[in-house]
C-alpha cells in the first residue's frame, strides 16, 4: 500500500490545498492564519471519505500494478542472471570442460530476453500512467473538490484569514517551524468527517 499511495502522490491536490481557504478577512476582527497538514488526510485517523476512495483508486489499479511487479521482478531475476555468465566467461579460470561457446549462447539469448522484456515493460509503464491518471481523475477529483469546498467553509466559520498546507510548504523547504497551536488538522477532519455523505464515485 505504501508503494501505491508514494505512486499517486506524484497526482497533486488542486491549488486550492496550496493556499487552501480564505475567509473574508475584512469582516473578522482578529483574523487568523491556520495550518492543516492534508498529508494526515490519508491515515486510520484521517478523513473517512478520501481514504476510502484511496482504497477503491488501488483496489481498481491492482491487476495492472501486479503484472508490472511480475515483469520487473523478472527483469531484476534476467539482470542477475546475465550478470553470472559475464561473470563466468570473463573468468580466467573457467574450467577447460565447460563449453565456452554453449555458455556465450546462453548468455546472448538471456540477454536478448532482457532488452524485449525491458522495451515492453517501458510501453507497460506508460499504458499504466496513463490508466492511472484517468482513474485518479474520476475518483479522487471529487473529493478533493468536496474537501477543498469544506475547507472555505471551515475557513470562513473560524475566522481564518487563510489556511496554509503544512506538507506542501515543508516538501518546498519553505516551512521551518511553527507553533503547533495553529495547526487545525484534526479539528478540520473531525469537521469534514462529520459533514453528510455525498454520493461516492464511480469507479471505472
Amino acid at each position: 500500500m505504501k508503494t501505491f499511495r508514494s505512486i499517486v502522490a506524484v497526482f497533486a491536490f488542486a491549488a486550492i490545498f496550496a493556499v487552501s481557504a480564505f475567509a473574508q478577512a475584512a469582516a473578522t476582527p482578529n483574523p487568523r492564519i491556520g495550518i492543516i497538514n492534508t498529508g494526515a488526510f490519508d491515515t486510520k485517523e484521517g478523513i473517512t471519505k478520501y481514504v476510502n476512495a484511496m482504497n477503491a483508486l488501488e483496489g481498481a489499479m491492482k491487476t495492472e500494478q501486479t503484472a508490472l511487479q511480475t515483469m520487473a521482478n523478472r527483469l531484476q531475476a534476467l539482470q542477475t542472471e546475465i550478470e553470472g555468465y559475464k561473470k563466468q566467461l570473463e573468468d580466467p579460470k573457467l574450467p577447460p570442460a565447460v563449453d565456452k561457446t554453449k555458455l556465450q549462447t546462453t548468455a546472448q539469448t538471456k540477454f536478448e530476453e532482457y532488452q524485449k522484456l525491458g522495451l515492453e515493460f517501458e510501453y507497460k509503464q506508460k499504458d499504466y500512467k496513463a490508466s492511472l491518471e484517468r482513474r485518479e481523475a474520476t475518483i479522487m477529483s471529487p473529493v478533493r473538490q468536496d474537501i477543498g469546498k469544506a475547507l472555505q467553509e471551515f475557513g470562513k466559520k473560524n475566522g481564518y484569514m487563510m489556511i496554509l498546507d503544512a506538507s506542501k510548504l515543508d516538501g518546498a523547504g519553505l516551512l521551518l517551524a511553527f507553533d503547533e497551536k495553529f495547526d487545525v488538522t484534526k479539528e478540520f477532519i473531525t469537521f469534514f468527517n462529520a459533514r453528510p455523505a455525498t454520493t461516492a464515485a464511480v469507479v471505472k
